[in-house]
């Protein structure tokens, strides 16, 4: 289900060129579409999700967030297709805020729909492989599933412009009904798993299945708990600054790399899409380390700083000198920043927060990154609009500053990944513990028990 949420995530990022020139999306009106995504999870949804995950549990809440999702993308869909050229629908959408189209509102809405799915489907998962992983390789399991959703965006930076060009004339209609088939299978694929949980469920015993349905008693008092904490607002603000550094900067990649190298989109495609492996191939790796020696503050520090440096590679060096290689190198670097910072990340969670508003934890943290995702887009399209006066041309953009920008998000995360691990060794937290306990302290503690 997340490989394909993933794939329809990125599914036009290759395409920003075509969306202008087919149906006259400028940038600002790309960078709307692609912060749609996240709009109603910020304005109260995604924490919404939160309180639906613990009372409802993973079953109910993963199957909803998938169809949300399919619903998304249907409409999205739609939005781009023939279908709706000159209906009275999209010359109604036109009448009004003429600097975004009409194709680009509607996508947007769907978009909108898909996000709330999308991240309801995130904190669903990571908390479903907190409760099948508990004591056990936790970072793994975390990692692994990680890996496989960042393989999706390999496959639709690989895939998309080809589909796009499979037709004549090149068509984004084509990649997006694609991937929208391939939500309805991600569907499927979680109904199936809802059937292996409540088997888990019978298989916990009847004592267990009741202390757990205790344990997972949610208050929403809980959410003012978890705003209180020192602790949680650290590592929301370091999720949201890296995270806003790295999806958006997705979106604008391909063109970036076109722009800079003087490329296709295809051939732009081909070279980000090796971005996700590095991140697929170590993320697992990552996770069974730190379920056997720990540093996950340490890790979190160095991906923001090789993120840092990535960046400003980008910025500088790849316009400068036009270099492949040293764009291979920039993108293969940032993908190991991307998976020593999520390894990290998530499996901490639990570290800190009480296991009975765990979702809700995840989903306040999500909801929190949502907001640079939902903003940092929209922000960027308007920094490339400004920094490139009269230009019309997508091929022909400057994109310094925005990479920059996407720099100085990354140093920030830096300074909240400082602060993490000094308060980690001042108060002893564990995030830079092992996630496995020795078999005689887990002896120690059934006896105790």
């Amino acid at each position: 289900m997340m490989l394909f949420a993933y794939m329809f995530v990125d599914v036009m990022s290759p395409l920003q060129s075509l969306i202008q020139k087919q149906r006259g999306w400028s940038p600002d009106a790309f960078g709307y579409y692609a912060g749609a995504e996240y709009i109603l999870n910020v304005f109260g949804f995604l924490i919404l999700a939160g309180i639906i995950l613990d009372k409802m549990g993973v079953r109910f809440t993963g199957t909803l967030s998938a169809s949300l999702m399919v619903a998304g993308a249907l409409i999205k869909l739609y939005a781009i297709c023939e279908l709706f050229q000159g209906t009275a629908l999209e010359l109604w959408l036109n009448s009004w805020w003429t600097e975004m189209p009409g194709s680009a509102k509607l996508a947007a809405l769907g978009f909108m729909i898909f996000g709330c799915g999308c991240e309801m489907a995130g904190i669903t998962v990571s908390k479903a492989l907190a409760k099948w992983f508990e004591g056990k390789e936790m970072a793994l399991a975390m990692g692994l599933e990680m890996a496989i959703a960042r393989i999706g965006v390999f496959f639709i930076f690989t895939i998309s412009p080809r589909l796009a060009d499979s037709v004549v004339p090149a068509s984004v209609v084509v990649p997006v009904a694609f991937c929208s088939a391939l939500l309805c299978i991600g569907l499927l694929a979680y109904i199936v798993f809802t059937f292996m949980d409540a088997k888990l469920d019978r298989e916990m015993g009847a004592n267990k299945v009741a202390e757990a349905e205790s344990d997972e008693e949610f208050k929403l008092s809980d959410v003012g708990s978890i705003f209180k904490s020192k602790l949680f607002w650290i590592i929301a603000m370091l999720c949201v600054l890296y995270y806003s550094a790295i999806f958006p900067f997705q979106r604008y990649a391909a063109n970036m790399l076109q722009c800079n190298l003087g490329i296709s989109d295809t051939q732009a495609s081909d070279i980000f899409r090796w971005f996700p492996v590095g991140a697929a191939a170590l993320t697992p790796l990552l996770g069974y380390y730190l379920d056997r020696k720990g540093k996950g503050a340490s890790m979190l520090i160095l991906g923001a700083i090789l993120m840092i440096v990535c960046h400003l590679t980008f910025a500088f060096v790849v316009p400068a000198t036009k270099s492949e290689l040293i764009t291979y190198s920039a993108i293969v670097v940032l993908g190991i920043s991307f998976s020593l910072v999520p390894a990290a990340l998530w499996p901490s969670v639990p570290k800190i927060m009480d296991k009975r508003f765990l979702g809700s934890a995840y989903s306040l943290i999500f909801w929190v990154q949502n907001i640079g995702l939902a903003f940092v887009p929209i922000l960027i399209g308007k920094v490339i609009t400004w920094s490139n006066p009269g230009v019309t041309d997508p091929m022909q953009y400057d994109y310094t500053l925005p990479m920059c920008c996407f720099a100085s998000l990354g140093v920030l995360a830096l300074i909240f990944g400082i602060i993490l691990k000094a308060m980690n060794t001042v108060h002893h937290y564990g995030l830079e513990d092992p996630n496995i306990k020795e078999d005689f302290e887990d002896v120690r503690i059934d006896g105790e028990a």
